[in-house]
């Protein structure tokens, strides 16, 4: 019990809070099982909700432990014994807050997904949000962005979908993301954190080896990561 209520408070969903709001928009929310494979719902909610409150107005939502995390959605329930159970990422980070004290900025997009944490518990960093978190970053706050062309294609086309700059080599610019278009068969797309973070808003790393008409057509969404 003590264990499911320390490790699983990085998918916590406490209950629904007030704040100010954070603008007018939208944010997206996805519903997906065993790590993106199987997507349940795609959906439009407004900003300035919570994570929580923007859940809630889409599906049933059960909790347990005073309301400290997502025990279920839609009879979809998370399990001690099997090892399985809800966590959440914003713009492709994992969240490291509960769902009612994250609230949703304009281009979010918030994606629960079920699956087991039986061989790894945690994913800081998935790449099937892309292009985020080049467009909106976390908690409203965006980072410069660079595309490194090292032997892939389209760079120009997809620096203009993430409004970044390309560099065919050289020293990347401390605390920018950064995409890597890479030589070699694909798809494979993963994503790691740069200049030592490890928290959601640090900088990241995505490298990419494949035909670059799939990012720019988003056909390798809701996935943790790619590997052909």
């Amino acid at each position: 019990m003590r264990i499911r209520l320390a490790v699983l408070g990085l998918a916590a969903g406490l209950a629904p809070g007030c704040g100010a709001s954070v603008g007018h928009g939208q944010a997206t929310l996805w519903v997906t099982r065993d790590r993106g494979s199987h997507v349940l719902l795609v959906a439009k909610v407004p900003a300035g909700l919570t994570a929580m409150q923007a859940l809630e107005r889409k599906v049933k939502v059960t909790t347990r432990y005073g309301g400290r995390f997502v025990q279920a959605i839609n009879g979809l329930e998370g399990s001690l014994d099997g090892q399985r159970d809800w966590f959440y990422f914003v713009n492709g980070y994992e969240a490291d807050r509960g769902g009612a004290e994250y609230r949703l900025h304009p281009g979010d997009v918030e994606w629960w997904d079920f699956r087991s944490w039986k061989s790894a518990l945690r994913a800081p960093l998935v790449v099937g949000a892309f292009p985020e978190p080049f467009l909106h970053g976390y908690e409203g706050k965006k980072r410069p962005a660079v595309v490194l062309a090292a032997g892939g294609g389209g760079a120009a086309r997809i620096a203009q979908m993430l409004h970044a700059s390309v560099r065919m080599s050289g020293p990347l610019p401390k605390g920018a993301n950064v995409l890597v278009l890479a030589p070699g068969k694909g798809p494979r797309f993963q994503a790691r954190f740069r200049d030592g973070g490890s928290a959601p808003g640090d900088p990241v790393r995505l490298v990419f080896h494949g035909n670059w008409r799939d990012l720019v057509a988003k056909r390798l969404q809701f996935r943790y990561e790619v590997s052909s």
